[in-house]
């Protein structure tokens, strides 16, 4: 198949590259000429874990660009541009998406298929469809499912495909077959749906994640209150197969490009349509999330005597998960803000994501070394949970620092062993 990809950020780029993996024929196009020209130099422009690898110069197969109408020797175009929230506003901005489809209308005719990838408001596809319809071009909905830090594998191999069809287009289901073969043989079950449905699976998805995360954090802060352990708890009732243990993990929250924004204009998109009742929890959802990043802060004030003036803080962590670069909405950066807004001299480290971190907070202090943030330290806090931090040795640490105070702002330490090392360790609805 031949393919364009309109879009070349941290999805565009991943499918782009993993279409030619798939045997395909793949044009990524953008209009930013620095990220196209580090595409096309075998440079990702951000870090996803093998992606790199995919993106070879001398790959036949894979080409990046700035001029749309390279779109014309494809017949099937994803369109994957980003859908921020609106300035001033919790809604989904469509601007990219509108531009995507409106600069791709004279590039396409009779035969061809545009394929959304873009996670948009229900009722968009069926929008856009009329605008492609003179052309010829039929339209179809293919949400994504991607975890950044396995953005890859998920292509590949993904847990799923869904299809959002026009119900009178037979074709589309066909082309779009064709083009996941590989993974179809491998066994990943393939829904096929109407617009709506397909648009609703992945903003129900992300809104179901964000509320079971901000669930055990609201169970951590009664935790917080009665003396129980959040962690034993959600050990508990993961057991019950109707709950499962994933996503149960209480900490700083969640972050990143997708559900924050992504819940917010599920709300929007609910009262515009008449039913913002229906969705209602959401905003206890994402205040739960919210208030949980003051908490780490309020644990730091509490275990070096009620004033951050003046302390060495350090922050282990800035992008909003492991294995990424990814800043946007991070708990972590944020939390690292809200320190230095306390009063706090803050310290931050990130295997990562120091330089994505620089550009929106460039007056924090980032080191490269771990050994260098600690240094010196009154406290240390943990707030994204890359192996590096968790695998710590707090006896050496304690060699490094100057206080003894630990928090855990993810859960994700031995809290026996830092004490054992003379750590006064705090965690997030841990005794």
């Amino acid at each position: 198949m031949r393919i364009s990809v309109i879009g070349c950020g941290y999805l565009g780029a991943v499918h782009a590259a993993c279409m030619a993996e798939l045997g395909h024929e793949v044009v990524g196009i953008d209009v930013d000429e620095s990220k196209i020209e580090n595409l096309s130099a075998g440079r990702a422009p951000f870090f996803e874990p093998g992606l790199g690898d995919l993106l070879s110069p001398d790959n036949a197969r894979l080409r990046f660009t700035t001029d749309i109408a390279a779109a014309e020797h494809a017949r099937v175009h994803f369109i994957a541009v980003g859908t921020p929230q609106v300035a001033g506003g919790v809604a989904a901005d469509l601007t990219y998406v509108n531009a995507a489809v409106e600069a791709l209308l004279p590039h396409i005719g009779p035969g061809h298929l545009v394929v959304g990838k873009s996670t948009v408001p229900v009722g968009t596809a069926a929008r856009l469809a009329e605008l492609v319809a003179p052309t010829g071009a039929s339209l179809a909905w293919n949400p994504e499912f991607l975890r950044e830090g396995f953005a890859v594998s998920d292509t590949l191999s993904p847990d799923r495909l869904v299809y959002g069809v026009d119900n009178r287009d037979d074709r589309a289901a066909e082309v779009l077959d064709e083009i996941y073969k590989r993974p179809l043989e491998a066994g990943t079950p393939r829904i096929v749906t109407d617009y709506a449905t397909a648009e609703l699976v992945k903003v129900s998805a992300n809104a179901f994640l964000a509320t079971k995360i901000s669930f055990i954090n609201a169970m951590a802060e009664i935790a917080e209150v009665t003396g129980a352990d959040v962690t034993t708890l959600a050990d508990a009732i993961g057991y019950d197969a109707r709950i499962g243990r994933r996503f149960l993990n209480a900490g700083v929250g969640f972050g990143g490009g997708c559900l924050p924004k992504d819940i917010r204009a599920f709300q929007a998109r609910a009262e515009e349509l008449g039913v913002g009742h229906s969705l209602a929890f959401l905003a206890d959802v994402d205040d739960v999330n919210l208030r949980r990043r003051q908490r780490v802060v309020d644990l730091v004030t509490e275990n070096l005597g009620g004033d951050l003036t003046g302390k060495a803080v350090t922050v282990l962590g800035l992008a909003f998960k492991p294995e990424s670069d990814d800043v946007r909405d991070s708990p972590a950066l944020d939390v690292a803000q809200r320190l230095a807004d306390a009063g706090a001299i803050v310290r931050a480290t990130d295997p990562e994501a120091i330089e994505t971190a620089r550009r929106i907070r460039p007056h924090l202090d980032y080191v490269e070394s771990i050994q260098e943030a600690i240094s010196g330290a009154d406290a240390v806090v943990v707030v994204t949970e890359w192996h590096q931090f968790r695998e710590l040795d707090p006896a050496e640490v304690a060699g490094w620092a100057r206080g003894r105070v630990v928090v855990d702002g993810r859960n994700c330490l031995d809290a026996s062993d830092w004490r054992s090392a003379g750590w006064t360790y705090a965690g997030l609805g841990r005794p």
